[in-house]
């Protein structure tokens, strides 16, 4: 049994909230002991509603009763809905589809009805039950024929009583924002032409029959669904919408006129199920349809009408979870003992959310489990059928979508194609550079919902959903211009990437987000020209992504790629075109720890940067290369054990850069110097150094490298109170921008600082912090000479104060942390 009163609004406006609320209490208190009069369990209450379970049929109809008789003379209306079945006891309480159903009938229902379903009166004398026919409701379900107890009048049921809605093979699961959103516009009396967009597999039109149902209220008049797949000829549409009304064409009348003269002045909802193959010439029959004064006409479609007054509403993927609550149903209805595991979720991901990709995933549960369904997704395309009796545009995923793309002009069925060479999107520039987009051709492609757009704060990007790519991918390697497309979409990037090198090391804003919203299409660019040995371009893709894998603790994908392109061929190319891979695979590779390889490319790279020192590539000056080199080489020889050598390389860079006058470049051959003379043991001559690089440095990210040090120099000299406010700084410029070799550094010197106050537990976690972080980015310790003094000094003396065993739980509890927690723990240390 389901309860509720009707106009509890209008009565809380009437009676005020003192009267309504008494009123209220009283009518709980009655429906409460007529329940319990006959063994009914409430099983749940909202708000002025209830939800009752009863063991015997008679007993809820005997309570029902007695509910109306006690409230014939009261302001509250209550109507109520029975039905009769087998739900499921769940921890929630009682669900199911029948449990829906009784709902629904109740729904339907006036204030002071009583409705039965037809389960319910079987079970019962059907003396004083009315037969109301069969009805429909807005679960879309088969008819059900209803009953009313006793023979009061009352309006005709709030039911799909005009109506030639299908009967969905499966319930209607998730999607209640959308739902809300689109029964919203469909109630809006401004809006006359609601048009659902979306590629195939969306679930344009499963949203909506399910709006429709659920605006029935509002179209008194009927819903009438014309189906116009099956036509092939625009001037079919009106005709059909005539046949489906049950109207005749009159003679020496133009349809269009009577179709309008006979749907005027009626609350009526048209829904015209796939338009898109009809158009544009079908759009005359819509705005037809649009201009008849009253009728309101929904469309699914794949791309808008373009017409005057139409609102346009892109379908979006499921949720995640409402993916999985459909693979889950879906795959139960084939076996009731499917089980959930993690990879359902992770299937419905890969498939995009996209419901029909998902229904016939589900399909497949009989034959595969989820894990095996989420490993052959490469063949998706070629697995995913689907059943008999679907439509034949829907039998596969392959047939959904190919079915859109046989119906582009050429043009836009080449762009399609090209199109796909984009990982992640790209933006217009990208499209018109690598595939000669049109605006034209690339909005047809966006209302034909193959193509979607989003606005990000970095551009205006295009992009395909990945089962729609997947598709396009296949039209273009079957159309023999794959490679030549692939070898241009790696040009560009390889370019674009480069250029922006110095810009994302320098932390210029919007650089690093910009390069950023493009790794996806620089790293197949990248994997494009490795695969066709083509070093000059992957080259520039290394030097334009190396700062960004390692300031973002992407080492390990670094050092792959550093390694596949050394192994290129390289001295085919000039030695100009060699230099960017040669800057980035030498700063990889010193990352990674091979110092003596990075000391090797180093100094091919400083006699390439000579040899041009007045040319420029990329937008760089190759002459900024040189002092930059130098001062790399002076910290690889430093960390290989050659003091000597690398102050001889530090004040060589250092020259040159003040000579220069640049002040970031000075800043930078500072902390070179200073780090010579760290190493060295001249600690004060090291401060200085550090303490100019910072104020030259002020305001850019490396200020903070050049900070740390600072500290490390006055923990040396044993000034904790500066070294802890120099940290402090530090991690406060960390938050959020968390370069991690800063970060790694930060916890180095803040264990340095809990260990000289006495406070070896905490060392000891930071220090675990600092390795994990190293390791985790792929970078090794002795990348920094003094790095690797350090550690094993704090190292040596944790070991002597706490004992071997309580200092690896310390290390392995940091090596636990968070990135934050990290921060969060240096920053107690320095306070």
């Amino acid at each position: 049994m389901f309860t509720d009163i009707e106009g509890s609004t209008r009565l809380l406006r009437e009676l005020g909230e003192t009267g309504y609320a008494a009123a209220l209490a009283e009518h709980r208190s009655l429906l409460r002991k007529a329940f319990a009069d006959h063994d009914g369990v409430e099983v749940d209450t909202q708000g002025d509603a209830f939800f009752v379970a009863f063991p015997t049929a008679s007993g809820a109809l005997a309570a029902a009763s007695q509910v109306t008789g006690a409230l014939a003379s009261e302001k509250l209306h209550v109507r109520i809905g029975l039905h009769t079945g087998t739900p499921l006891l769940s921890e929630e309480g009682y669900v199911g589809t029948d449990v829906h159903r009784a709902a629904r009938i109740a729904a339907a229902g006036h204030g002071g009805q009583v409705l039965v379903g037809a389960a319910t009166a079987a079970l019962v004398e059907r003396g004083d039950l009315r037969d109301l026919g069969e009805h429909r409701f807005k679960d879309l379900a088969s008819p059900e024929r209803v009953f009313q107890l006793g023979q009061g009048e009352f309006p005709p049921l709030k039911s799909l009583y005009r109506t030639n809605l299908p009967v969905p093979a499966t319930p209607f699961l998730g999607r209640e924002r959308e739902l809300t959103e689109v029964c919203d516009l469909l109630s809006r009396k401004e809006v006359r032409l609601l048009s659902l967009t979306g590629p195939g597999g969306t679930g344009k039109t499963r949203l909506a029959l399910q709006a429709a149902a659920e605006a029935s209220e509002a179209f008194p008049d009927g819903l009438w669904w014309v189906s116009l797949a099956p036509l092939r000829d625009p001037a079919l549409v009106l005709p059909s919408v005539a046949a489906i009304l049950d109207m005749k064409e009159q003679p020496g009348t133009p349809l269009s006129e009577t179709l309008v003269s006979e749907l005027a002045g009626k609350r009526a909802l048209v829904i015209l199920d796939n338009c898109e193959h009809l158009l544009p010439q079908a759009a005359d029959a819509v705005a037809t349809l649009r201009d008849a004064d009253g009728p309101t006409v929904l469309v699914t479609t794949r791309e808008r009408m373009r017409l005057g007054g139409e609102q346009a509403w892109p379908v979006p993927p499921l949720s995640d979870e409402d993916g999985v609550a459909l693979f889950v149903a879906r795959a139960r209805s084939i076996d009731p003992s499917f089980t959930v595991t993690p990879e359902v979720s992770k299937l419905c991901e890969a498939l995009d959310e996209l419901p029909l990709a998902i229904e016939l995933a589900a399909a497949r549960t009989s034959l595969f489990a989820p894990e095996q369904l989420l490993q052959r997704l490469g063949q998706r395309l070629d697995l995913l059928t689907g059943v008999r009796d679907a439509d034949p545009r829907q039998r596969t995923l392959r047939a959904t979508i190919e079915w859109s793309f046989d119906l582009l002009t050429e043009r836009e069925q080449d762009l399609f194609q090209c199109l796909s060479v984009f990982a992640g999107g790209c933006t217009f520039e990208a499209a018109e550079a690598i595939c000669g987009a049109d605006p034209d051709t690339l909005q047809s492609l966006v209302d034909k919902s193959l193509i979607r757009r989003r606005d990000s704060e970095v551009s205006r990007r295009f992009w395909m959903l990945e089962t729609i790519r997947g598709f396009a991918a296949e039209s273009l390697t079957a159309s023999g211009s794959e490679n030549q497309v692939r070898k241009a979409h790696a040009g560009w990037f390889s370019t674009r990437v480069a250029r922006l090198a110095w810009a994302v090391r320098e932390d210029e804003p919007g650089a690093k987000a910009s390069l950023a919203a493009d790794l996806a299409n620089a790293r197949a660019g990248l994997a494009d020209a490795l695969s066709r040995e083509d070093a000059r371009v992957a080259g520039d893709f290394l030097f334009g992504l190396w700062w960004l894998w390692v300031s973002e603790g992407l080492g390990s994908e670094a050092a792959t790629a550093a390694g596949a392109w050394l192994g290129l061929n390289r001295t085919r190319l000039s030695s100009i075109d060699r230099l960017p891979g040669l800057f980035a695979a030498s700063e990889i590779v010193r990352f990674t720890g091979d110092l003596r390889r990075a000391a090797e490319l180093k100094r091919e790279q400083l006699a390439s940067a000579r040899t041009h020192d007045n040319e420029a590539i990329h937008g760089w000056k190759v002459k900024r290369v040189i002092p930059a080199t130098l001062s790399d080489l002076s910290q690889i020889e430093l960390a290989i054990g050659n003091i000597v050598e690398a102050g001889a390389l530090a004040g060589e860079a250092l020259s040159i850069r003040r000579r220069s006058g640049e002040r970031g470049g000075v800043g930078h051959a500072l902390v070179a110097v200073g780090m010579v003379a760290l190493v060295a043991g001249d600690v004060e001559r090291a401060r200085a150094a550090f303490i100019e690089a910072g104020e030259l440095l002020a305001g850019s990210g490396d200020s903070v490298s050049a900070t740390l040090y600072r500290a490390e120099c006055d923990l040396l000299l044993e000034d904790l109170t500066s070294a802890a406010s120099g940290l402090r700084t530090c991690v406060e410029e960390l938050r959020g921008a968390s370069v991690v070799v800063d970060v790694a550094d930060a916890a180095r010197v803040g264990a340095s600082l809990a260990l000289g106050r006495g406070d070896d537990q905490t060392a000891a976690v930071l220090l675990g912090a600092f390795v994990r972080i190293l390791s985790d980015a792929g970078m090794a310790l002795a990348l920094d000479a003094h790095w690797h003094l350090d550690y094993e000094r704090m190292t040596e003396r944790l070991r002597a104060e706490l004992g071997e065993e309580s200092l690896d739980r310390e290390r392995a509890r940091g090596a636990e942390l968070t990135r934050d927690e990290v921060l969060d723990l240096t920053l107690e240390v320095a306070s």
